[in-house]
């Protein structure tokens, strides 16, 4: 009986990867059985009732905190924080599919599980404190995205996508390893609690700096950072918008929370010279590329790494400056950018022949409602007052002033300047050019009009109120930089016991 209960409360720190296993599952189960026009939104609710239901259990999961699992699997405020962000994410992006596989002409089923299958990996990045176990994550995570990237097969574009992000994530994924087996070499763990111990009790080895390096190329390739930025636009172009705002999202939030981790709580060796460059380097690259672009989609691929870079600012901040701004804008840029893609998604129309800047030329009459929200979703990404983009740039540069990060302020501050440009041009075209009478505007249906209302609230809120969101942030944040050390005795029992929070 003793030992049933340390079992129990395992399962239940990871109940809402559980549960989405579950429902993936059932998706696979029932999607042969059922013809495929009842299939789109059959199985889409099933997962959209799948992602409610992982919602109910990290509430559950959130009501037991501490170690499960051996030490593998830490639950706080700061894992049920990304839990909550990624589920969400994949809430909107599901609302936003049904309309869009109907006019694709895809099949559903695999598409919903693939979705909850990805989540399943990013929830677990979040809450996991042992590099082996992240770095399985990282790969249920990756695997989901590829093939996703990959669903337009009709689209040589879209295979062409799926094939650069599976080579190209391979041999990051490699990287990470490597940087895992060579943390094992300097430190004798791969528990982060350990390593921090590790790496604080004395003379740092050089192999550790070559582990953080290491780690360091295969995070930085998931979130799109410079410079393992290449990748980006060509998948962003080639893949399914609806996948493009959960790809922009949902595993950078992910891959984020794991460079938390191994950075601030694991305290990592020489990160802020890398984490400088990188920062510089991400901003510059992604607001001068984004200046010359045509297509929306390569545009706001080449924006999504300059807003990796904004975020890269904070991790070069002090950890309690820095931690909290991270999650902030984590969160206020999934909203804004989730909601744009939601647009596009519904604008492309069958194929997505209507992408380009041109496409969007007079769609403020076409389409006031429409042409409003991505607006807004614009001005927040540009970080306008009264919404979250604002106020997440605000946090962040806040955050390097106070660290003395002048210079890497003063660039981030001029890119923002650049960035205005481009996202305004889009702007400039929805409402003072001439609608093209050859490009349809389609009635926005129920599914994804929901799926705008929640983007829209989230960016406003963040915006108007987010002293709340700071609050329980900074308290994550204090959780998380005072993690319990465990000795390797603790980390590993037959019975599973566990150590206490």
């Amino acid at each position: 009986m003793n030992q049933a209960l340390p079992l129990a409360a395992d399962y239940i720190r990871v109940l809402p990867e559980i549960v989405l296993s579950l429902f993936g599952m059932a998706i696979m189960v029932i999607d042969p059985l059922v013809d495929e026009e009842k299939s789109q939104r059959l199985l889409g609710g099933l997962g959209l009732g799948g992602t409610v239901a992982a919602l109910i259990a990290t509430w559950i999961m959130a009501q037991s905190p501490g170690f499960a699992f051996w030490s593998m699997v830490r639950v706080n405020g700061f894992s049920v924080f990304f839990h909550i962000l990624v589920i969400v994410i994949a809430l909107v992006v599901i609302l936003t599919s049904y309309e869009y596989m109907a006019v694709q002409k895809l099949r559903a089923g695999e598409y919903y599980a693939l979705i909850l299958f990805g989540l399943v990996g990013m929830c677990l990045m979040s809450s996991a404190v042992e590099l082996v176990l992240i770095f399985i994550s990282l790969e249920i995570s990756s695997i989901s995205t590829y093939v996703l990237a990959g669903f337009r097969r009709r689209s040589a574009t879209s295979s062409e996508s799926s094939l650069k992000y599976f080579l190209l994530g391979s041999f990051a994924t490699a990287f990470f390893l490597y940087g895992v087996a060579l943390m094992f070499g300097a430190t004798g763990s791969t528990n982060l609690n350990v390593i921090s111990t590790a790496l604080n009790s004395g003379h740092v080895p050089v192999l550790a700096y070559i582990a953080m390096g290491l780690m360091f190329i295969g995070l930085g390739f998931k979130v799109g950072a410079a410079p393992f930025h290449v990748w980006t636009p060509d998948v962003y172009e080639g893949a399914p918008a609806p996948i493009v705002g959960l790809m922009s999202t949902a595993p950078k939030a992910a891959a984020f929370a794991v460079l938390l981790r191994i950075l601030f709580e694991a305290n990592a060796p020489g990160r802020f010279w890398f984490i400088w460059v990188s920062a510089a380097l991400s901003m510059t690259l992604g607001n001068v590329s984004a200046l010359v672009q045509y297509n929306v989609k390569r545009l706001l691929a080449y924006s999504s790494i300059a807003h990796a870079g904004y975020i890269m600012v904070a991790f070069a901040a002090r950890p309690e400056l820095g931690a909290p701004a991270v999650m902030f804008y984590t969160a206020a840029y999934a909203a804004m950018n989730v909601g744009a893609f939601a647009v596009v998604s519904h604008l492309a129309n069958e194929g997505e022949r209507y992408v380009t800047l041109e496409d969007y030329a007079g769609l403020g009459r076409k389409a006031p409602i429409l042409a409003g929200t991505l607006g807004i979703f614009l001005i927040s990404l540009i970080g306008i007052p009264v919404t979250g983009g604002f106020f997440a740039k605000f946090y962040v540069f806040s955050a390097s002033l106070q660290s003395d990060l002048v210079g890497l302020t003063i660039i981030g501050v001029i890119n923002s300047a650049i960035g205005a440009y481009y996202y305004l041009k889009i702007v400039v075209v929805m409402y003072m050019r001439e609608p093209r009478e050859e490009v349809p505007v389609l009635s926005m249906p129920l599914a994804l009009g929901a799926a705008l209302a929640i983007s829209m609230a989230a960016t406003i809120y963040l915006g108007v109120l987010p002293d709340r969101m700071l609050i329980f942030l900074r308290q994550s944040t204090k959780e998380l930089l005072q993690e319990p050390v465990v000795t390797p005795q603790q980390t590993g029992t037959a019975t599973g016991e566990q150590p206490g929070p």
